[in-house]
């Protein structure tokens, strides 16, 4: 699924990296049509936009529990690019996936996941500092802005159905962004290592596989 307005500037062929997310996003929800998103302000911001990814498809899923599936397009190279061909890794080698569990207080599709994810995106292109398994951020407040809830923070993991892929532009990363709790940040805070945070999702999985987060968990 080529987003429309992608479909006016490029052809399927040069859309080389968005058609190997596609595909495998098709291996797990069957060729299902998600509901997608391109920029939120408007414009990519490599044409004057704010929004560093080229968009993201929501995907509702009935696995484990009803969640919406989020992912972004545009931290892999997304189309043909001769001067960026041949790498062990497509762009930044990743591309976000959240899995959120229905709150009461979106209307609609929860966006918000959509900019966290650009607000995201645009500390790499500005830092130069990627995103991998067992990283953390804490997010010095709710992850949804203005909410009340305990979740304050997101470490990464492969995203438990999509893993890692390769693509005619190198291998892609799917990580997923798993809500965590103020106590559970300052778990990590006190020892901020890989291993630490390797537990910490080990132990969310006995429980919760998919790591869908919830804004209601205490």
């Amino acid at each position: 699924m080529i987003a429309e307005e992608y479909k006016q500037r490029f052809s399927e062929d040069d859309a080389v990296g968005w058609l190997s997310i596609d595909a495998a996003l098709d291996k797990v929800y069957g060729g299902t049509e998600p509901r997608h998103y391109g920029p939120l302000c408007g414009l990519h911001f490599a044409v004057g936009g704010t929004d560093p990814i080229d968009g993201a498809s929501i995907y509702d899923s009935n696995k484990q529990e009803p969640h919406r599936h989020i992912i972004s397009y545009g931290m892999s190279e997304l189309y043909y690019n001769v001067e960026k061909a041949g790498g062990e890794f497509s762009k930044w080698g990743f591309e976000l996936t959240f899995r959120l569990k229905p709150y009461a207080g979106d209307a609609g599709d929860p966006l918000w996941v959509v900019q966290m994810m650009n607000n995201l995106a645009r500390y790499v292109y500005q830092s130069g500092k990627w995103f991998e398994e067992n990283h953390f951020i804490p997010a010095n407040g709710p992850i949804r802005l203005e909410t009340e809830t305990n979740i304050t923070g997101v470490v990464f993991t492969l995203d438990p159905e999509l893993g890692k892929i390769d693509t005619p532009r190198g291998e892609v990363s799917f990580l997923q962004m798993v809500g965590i709790t103020s106590e559970e940040v300052e778990r990590i805070k006190q020892n901020p290592t890989t291993i630490e945070v390797q537990q910490l999702i080990d132990e969310l999985k006995r429980s919760n596989p998919l790591l869908i987060t919830d804004l209601d968990r205490k």
